[in-house]
């Protein structure tokens, strides 16, 4: 009986996985066809205006990217990219020295979080896996309560890019009212910002158990960093993160200066974390960021070219530094001896 039980239950498990199969074709075609679109849009957009001046697409972004001054341009985006290694592994390293490994020194970090880099050119969270592996490898700290900090510093990412945001349009309210013609931004934005500003203390609140236990959530290892988080930990890591964001907001407007897109600091400290949050979807090539930079600058429907070969530097050139760092990384990963020299 056993044997037949175990006979009509085998074609049962073998069909099981196939409704996740199909729904994960389905996920893939959906976010690919909105991909398409955002890049049809953006085409539409740009080729109105190229026909305005009585010119093709190809010829009003040759002109465009001829006119400007490359040389000037990457003496800003080299520098940048190595400030933003070395503000991003700081970060890093001091959240896993509190949730993790307080041994942990800034130069074992460093090799890790830059290796990291050329597997986020797959997929961020392949990079954020990485430095889970380290972590489980050099100093056995648990696959989940490791991946538990990437996901606070996750977190506090977004709150940065919704915090300076929120500073940009408060300031700049004005701006953004201007760029609300298409999509009510002066709207959205400031309803998004309320929505956060009101769940964060209460996220606060739930992992230091003031709504009682819940350990089903709580006590899951996934969340064991924002369980040891106190609020100062959440202002430092917002603090730790912000000269990243600070110094983009510089770079992008002087970086549309240079080609010549007449864009001011407000408008930057406004929209460009938005931006930025746009592309964290999961689209590809940032498509979601890519039609946002359109939205908001209709004037320059350009600029989301421009938003594209600066992203594709800064992954690649990030990539780059992982490279170098790669030899030492893999010390720190398989060789501890090697490591410790």
């Amino acid at each position: 009986m056993s044997n037949g039980v175990a006979g009509s239950q085998e074609p049962e498990s073998k069909q099981q996985p196939e409704p996740k199969s199909a729904m994960g074709w389905l996920l893939k075609i959906v976010t690919w066809l909105v991909t398409a679109l955002c890049f049809y849009l953006v085409f539409a957009r740009t080729e109105a205006t190229a026909a305005r001046e009585g010119l093709t697409v190809a010829e009003y972004l040759l002109r465009f990217f001829a006119d400007a001054d490359w040389t000037v341009w990457l003496m800003v985006m080299i520098p940048y990219s190595l400030f933003f290694f070395s503000v991003d592994s700081h970060a890093s390293w001091r959240a896993i020295r509190w949730f993790n490994a307080p041994q942990l020194r800034l130069t074992q970090v460093l090799p890790i979080r830059a290796s990291a880099y050329i597997l986020s050119l797959v997929n961020e969270q392949v990079g954020k896996g990485a430095m889970s592996l380290y972590l489980a490898k050099r100093h056995e700290v648990p696959g989940w309560q490791a991946l538990s900090t990437m996901v606070m510093l996750g977190l506090m990412e977004i709150y940065q890019l919704l915090f300076f945001s929120g500073i940009g349009v408060l300031l700049y309210y004005e701006l953004v009212q201007e760029a609300s013609t298409q999509v009510r931004l002066d709207v959205i934005l400031p309803a998004v910002f309320a929505g956060a500003l009101c769940y964060l203390p209460i996220h606060i609140l739930f992992f230091r158990g003031v709504f009682g236990d819940f350990p089903k959530i709580r006590d899951a290892q996934i969340f064991r960093a924002f369980r040891e988080a106190r609020p100062i930990h959440y202002l430092l890591l917002l603090l730790f993160k912000a000269p990243n964001l600070l110094g983009a907001v510089l770079v992008y407007t002087f970086a549309l200066q240079l080609f010549n897109v007449d864009v001011g600091f407000g408008q930057m400290l406004a929209f460009l974390p938005v931006i930025f949050l746009a592309a964290a979807l999961p689209l590809p090539f940032h498509a979601g960021a890519l039609l946002l930079w359109t939205v908001l600058f209709p004037e320059f429907p350009e600029v989301g070219v421009f938003s594209l070969i600066m992203h594709t530097f800064f992954v690649l050139f990030n990539a780059a530094i992982g490279v170098v760092f790669l030899p030492k990384a893999n010390a720190e990963l398989f060789d501890k001896e090697a490591a410790q020299l």
